[in-house]
């Protein structure tokens, strides 16, 4: 590896998948087709994946397996605007896209791997077709909570007080003590686009404030593409606004189906956007999981994408 990563490489095939409901997800296969199959996925809900998460794999032993979610990078439609439908766009239909792309490329079992948003994903696909699971690697750990969205959206105003006053600036008064998601859905959805251009670029601002006190913080280049905050903050807001489309606590009450498979999860010490008590529970009932804490990382930084690679090839050799 250089610099802790793996070497950048292209990819060897890659494709648009119809998955039905009018939508076609984005996915490209990296590494050694003969390789252990690993899959990875994307944090956000919405952020898409980026050439950079193929260094997480090794090339000559790993079939990575990365792919767009719905709505979101290469796959099309692109949630860029509100006359896209995301009713079609759900934690059920994400995990059912998986499924496909598993049959499609003809996989029988995978390592699943995944980031932030990417682990909820990841544990409700492997709570629901663990025989299809061989292992996992996750990092900065969440499970989809409305504990989760409400730290992050409301409580973490006690961390940052001036900020998150103006994160809920654009929100009208009447609706600043409901849900603030919600209420930021309803702004991205109005006929204005000003307005809808006003509340993605807050959104995001409060994004980056929220994972600030990581080691090594730099504000997220993405942002400032237009379509790319567009999608962001349409899909994350759909998603937190509805739950994640979880059951409450449905993941960690259904962590004994996961027993079986071994796991290392990552989480940085500096993760206030997410703070370690999710990590903590999960591998507490996680009997085969190991929790490794980083003391120099937050929300990423410091040395998480380091230790995340180290994880994946870990569990690889160990396959």
């Amino acid at each position: 590896m250089s610099d802790g990563l793996f070497p950048s490489v292209e990819p060897y095939e890659s494709g648009l998948l119809d998955v039905g409901d009018s939508q076609s997800v984005y996915w490209e296969s990296v590494g050694a087709a003969s390789g252990v199959p690993v899959l990875y996925l994307h944090g956000g809900p919405g952020s898409g994946c980026t050439i950079g998460a193929r260094r997480f794999f090794d090339p000559e032993r790993c079939r990575a397996v990365l792919f767009d979610q719905r709505g979101t990078g290469r796959s099309r439609p692109l949630a860029d605007n509100p006359d896209i439908d995301l009713t079609v766009n759900t934690t059920a239909h994400l995990v059912a896209d998986i499924e496909a792309l598993r049959e499609h490329l003809g996989i029988e079992q995978w390592i699943v791997t995944g980031i932030s948003w990417g682990v909820s994903l990841a544990l409700v696909y492997a709570q629901q077709f663990p025989g299809r699971v061989t292992a996992m690697a996750l990092g900065a750990i969440t499970s989809g909570t409305r504990k989760e969205i409400d730290w992050i959206t409301r409580s973490m105003r006690r961390v940052f007080p001036r900020e998150w006053e103006e994160f809920v600036a654009p929100v009208p008064a009447a609706d600043r003590d409901g849900d603030i998601a919600t209420a930021y859905a309803k702004l991205l959805a109005d006929p204005d686009p000003a307005i809808r251009d006003q509340a993605a670029v807050a959104w995001c601002r409060w994004e980056d404030v929220h994972v600030s006190l990581m080691p090594g913080f730099s504000p997220t280049a993405r942002y400032e593409n237009e379509t790319f905050r567009r999608v962001l903050t349409r899909l994350v807001t759909h998603y937190w606004s509805n739950d994640c489309f979880l059951a409450p606590n449905q993941i960690l009450d259904a962590m004994p189906v996961l027993a079986g498979v071994p796991a290392i999860l990552i989480h940085g010490r500096y993760d206030v956007s997410g703070p370690l008590d999710t990590a903590w529970e999960i591998s507490r009932a996680w009997p085969g999981s190991k929790l490794v804490v980083l003391e120099d990382a937050g929300h990423g930084g410091g040395g998480f994408n380091d230790s995340f690679a180290d994880a994946v090839s870990a569990l690889v050799v160990e396959g």
